[in-house]
């Protein structure tokens, strides 16, 4: 580190059993908007995006195609990178769970976790979606046993699985969330988070048996088991942070001591569906092995269409290549920060695109094609060297406020996407009611014409 301030931002990585679609595009374009912010205000940035590629879904999906489970990743895998290219992201760091290195540090923090006495042998049973990769209770299921996410059905299993002791980090946790206002934004999101725990905590279950699973990455202490896709998912935003040394003896690894790392995380941007996955299994897993938690957590909402969350499970999605295709990039990074204030839900339609889509070019199109003219017209093409009047203020107050909310405030990025239309519509005004002093040459008159 040079002593610059530091950002590190991650989006969540997102399963390799599908196309990116309009919901993964807008998770990355916000985390995008908000490290390119960050850059622009002198920090050094690390920005990690990836795909999360182990898991029965995969497993599943890779069968159905007549795959190998590795060959339908490495496809994803491109895809994806090729989708953020075209988007315009400025990613550093694209991390697969599949990488040699990322399974090393799930096998590190695993064995940390076991060698800590935070692990114990145990029997599940109970409802679980394999579209999701979650499992559910009686009570969430309801009478027609279908996941509450993607509405598919669930199928009971009862199997040995290890469990992480998360119940003995529950009034930690509890502890942090009220000590640490702006740890969870939006304040509603905390809220949810809070009043979940106000219900007793259940250890987690880890591990899959190799017997119905195998595709995953093998504990440490169990060869026949590996590790549930999630508690792999999560240690990705570790791996990417450099904080674990896999190779180094075990008391050497980094874990008692991140120093020169980007560890912790300073910002986790992800769906409100995913937040109790990264607001409680995530930190308290982090508590078992003795690290820090994330500094912050903004979980936005959903994109819907109609009354439905927009999802691939549900075979809703909207392609957002097809719209930059159409529309051009630039315009479709516009419509997905502008359109959902950050936090809250929005609806995709065609008529909303267009309507901020025409948006750019009544707005900000008119203002630079009127002030294009004019400076032709009137200052010769050179832009004069004026005193600036007017928008001043306006800007420099602005640029304050999201400096100060960009790292803590759900809100940020949509006001910021917010105010240049303001003060477009400002600045469009305040040319309409001035009228411009003609530079010298264009007030000279043509010679007349000798008299015939």
């Amino acid at each position: 580190m040079n002593g610059r301030p530091r950002a590190y931002l991650t989006t969540p990585i997102y399963y390799a059993s599908g196309e990116p679609h309009l919901g993964h595009a807008y998770a990355t374009i916000l985390t995008d908007v908000l490290a390119r912010f960050a850059r622009q205000n002198g920090y050094d940035v690390l920005f990690q995006t990836g795909t999360d590629e182990h898991g029965q879904k995969i497993q599943a999906e890779a069968e159905k195609r007549g795959l190998e489970p590795i060959e339908l990743c490495d496809t994803m895998a491109e895809h994806f990178e090729a989708a953020w290219e075209r988007l315009d992201i400025s990613h550093d760091r694209f991390i697969r769970t599949t990488e040699e290195e990322h399974k090393a540090v799930v096998t590190a923090f695993l064995q940390r976790l076991w060698d800590r006495d935070q692990i114990y042998e145990g029997t599940y049973s109970g409802w679980y979606c394999v579209s999701d990769e979650r499992y559910w209770t009686e009570k969430d299921i309801g009478e027609d046993k279908r996941c509450q996410i993607c509405g598919k059905p669930v199928t009971f299993v009862e199997e040995k699985n290890y469990f992480f002791k998360m119940s003995e980090y529950q009034d930690a946790l509890v502890r942090h969330i009220e000590e640490n206002p702006g740890w969870i934004v939006p304040e509603v999101r905390r809220n949810e988070i809070l009043g979940f725990l106000r219900q007793p905590l259940t250890d987690l279950s880890i591990s899959r048996p190799k017997s119905r699973l195998s595709w995953g990455v093998t504990l440490p202490f169990d060869e026949d088991h590996v590790a549930y896709v999630w508690v792999d998912a999560l240690i990705n935003y570790l791996t990417g942070s450099g904080a674990i040394d896999p190779s180094a003896a075990r008391e050497s690894q980094g874990f008692d001591d991140v120093t020169g790392s980007w560890w912790p995380a300073d910002l986790h941007v992800l769906g409100k569906d995913i937040l109790t996955t990264h607001a409680v299994y995530w930190p308290t897993l982090l508590m078992g092995v003795g690290l820090p938690v994330p500094r912050r957590i903004l979980s936005h909402g959903w994109w819907v269409v109609g009354d439905t969350k927009m999802s691939k499970s549900l075979g809703n999605v909207v392609d957002p290549l097809e719209l930059g295709e159409k529309f051009g990039t630039d315009a479709v990074r516009w419509y997905l920060m502008r359109e959902m204030p950050t936090g809250g839900d929005a609806s995709y339609t065609p008529e909303r695109f267009l309507t901020r889509y025409n948006e750019l070019a009544n707005v900000l199109g008119n203002l630079a094609s009127r002030v294009t003219s004019m400076i032709v017209k009137y200052r010769d093409g050179v832009v004069p060297d004026a005193a600036g009047r007017g928008l001043d203020e306006d800007i420099r107050r602005t640029l304050s406020t999201v400096r100060a909310r960009s790292m803590a405030a759900a809100k940020a990025s949509w006001t910021s996407h917010a105010r240049p239309m303001a003060m477009s519509k400002s600045a469009s005004l305040g040319l309409r009611r001035r009228t411009p002093i003609p530079s010298r040459r264009s007030t000279k008159r043509s010679p007349r014409s000798p008299a015939a």
